[in-house]
């Protein structure tokens, strides 16, 4: 069988490939992408969309919970858990068929199976009929990632689950354990903790939300804290002995070991890229810790092969992927596009209260050598906050204070994955504090506090 030829074939429909295809489609491109499970990846079946459906709904229950508070009568609170889990799955197949449409109206060719690189510019397609074989000219690795598994903490989907087991669980858990407290262990946190769970977060760095500044990690902590849960910073699961219906985790802290039962232990301690089985030893693919080194434009070495998204590396975000995706097929249709700067990608996480943030946090500013004007501002002091019934939260911005450009900023509060895109526009035309300040931010609104934190670097805050 002769073989089908494209001007780009992408392996994978994670929001990185999928991105990459259609664009590659928009330039003119005859584009082929090839998925082995699930279009959309990770992030629209068991990742990014589910969870925040699922958290939607824990918010929703938390403020039928403050009623009172805002005038309102709501007896006999409860949840359905299967419920809540049906209507993050629907959301999560609603956008899925959605991604299925986009391909087919821009005419890419959909192939379902798993992919193998034989050799430069060719794919191999093993499907449900068989084998295809495939060839292009710009070939882009969207893979993705999947979930660390630690020695003795692997999860078994019954006492110990990873992210996917967590999106539809067999229970509610009574009392849970979390892994790590990055982005997706303390958004599971978040939710469990929410509806009842006893939840327990262990982080091994010295703070909880590692990558965030400290102050914001500190503030978060707090707040997580006084929703009930406990966070054991500096700490290691060392092992699990997995009982009936019980768990029993071995964690050492400060040079000592205790032991502590939980009936549900949530593994989230990290990723590994979807590297094996492709072929990339054999062409010649520099791979790293399971990640595909890139260059700025996510070439891998060998001409014509792209890397994508979580499979290249940090930071690892949907957006971020999306981005390169739109650049590589620029690239391959003879575009010029700018390379993706990784410190003007924003992170988000959308725990109770939420965080967000863009560039430096105060700490690497300062350990590059730059002087540093750092500005704050507290949700107490803004009307909008108050009349929401969400006082609790702060605004932290971080300049050069030099040249006053925008170095970083830092949010954790209601809504604020919403508020953070503004800084990454202010940082992508490279504004400067005197462009932020004679800004007119409309009132009332939590935005407010975005202009006010810019001030404070300045000392010119008006309302604190």
């Amino acid at each position: 069988m002769a073989a089908k030829s494209f001007d780009m074939i992408v392996i994978g429909a994670g929001p990185g490939g999928y991105v990459a295809a259609i664009r590659g489609a928009q330039l003119g491109l005859k584009v082929a992408i090839v998925e082995r499970e699930h279009l959309g990846g990770i992030c629209l079946n068991w990742g990014c969309i589910p969870t925040k459906a699922m958290l939607r709904s824990a918010e929703v229950f938390h403020l039928m919970h403050r009623a009172k508070e805002f005038g309102l009568k709501a007896e006999g609170l409860g949840y359905d858990l299967d419920g809540v889990v049906k209507r993050s799955r629907g959301v999560a197949k609603q956008l899925a068929s959605g991604v299925g449409h986009l391909l087919k109206k821009n005419k890419v060719t959909v192939v379902m199976g798993e992919a193998t690189l034989p050799a430069k510019g060719k794919v191999a397609v093993k499907t449900d009929k068989g084998s295809e074989e495939m060839t292009a000219p710009t070939i882009v690795l969207a893979t993705g990632a999947r979930a660390r598994k630690l020695p003795g903490l692997e999860p078994d989907g019954e006492l110990v689950w990873a992210y996917k087991k967590a999106l539809v669980p067999p229970r509610m858990p009574k009392k849970l354990l979390v892994i790590g407290s990055g982005a997706i262990g303390i958004e599971f946190a978040s939710f469990y903790n929410t509806l009842g769970a006893e939840t327990t977060v262990v982080e091994v760095m010295d703070r909880i939300l590692p990558v965030e500044d400290a102050e914001i990690s500190a503030f978060a902590k707090k707040a997580f804290e006084k929703q009930g849960m406990t966070i054991r910073e500096k700490a290691t699961v060392k092992k699990l002995d997995r009982g009936k219906g019980t768990v029993t985790a071995h964690i050492e802290q400060g040079g000592k070991t205790a032991t502590e039962e939980f009936d549900t232990v949530i593994s989230a301690v990290g990723i590994v890229g979807n590297v094996e089985g492709l072929g990339l030893e054999e062409l010649g693919v520099q791979v790293d810790r399971t990640h595909v080194v890139t260059d700025e434009y996510c070439r891998t070495g060998v001409e014509g092969l792209f890397a994508i998204g979580d499979v290249a590396g940090a930071p690892w975000l949907a957006h971020k992927a999306s981005h390169e995706g739109v650049m590589v097929a620029e690239l391959a249709a003879g575009g010029h596009p700018h390379a993706v700067k990784p410190d003007s990608i924003a992170g988000c996480t959308y725990c109770q209260p939420q965080v967000a943030s863009v560039g430096m946090t105060e700490a690497q500013a300062k350990d590059k050598g730059y002087e540093v004007k750092v500005g704050r501002f507290p949700f107490i002091g803004n009307g909008k906050a108050i009349a929401l019934g969400e006082p609790e939260g702060l605004i932290k911005t971080v300049f050069d204070a030099k040249t006053g450009e925008l170095l970083g900023a830092h949010m954790v509060g209601a809504e604020v994955t919403e508020l953070i895109q503004g800084y990454v526009v202010g940082r992508q035309l490279e504004t400067t504090e005197a462009d932020l300040m004679e800004a007119v931010f409309p009132h009332p609104t939590l935005s407010e506090m975005m202009h006010e934190s810019v001030l404070d670097a300045w000392g010119r805050a008006i309302h604190f």
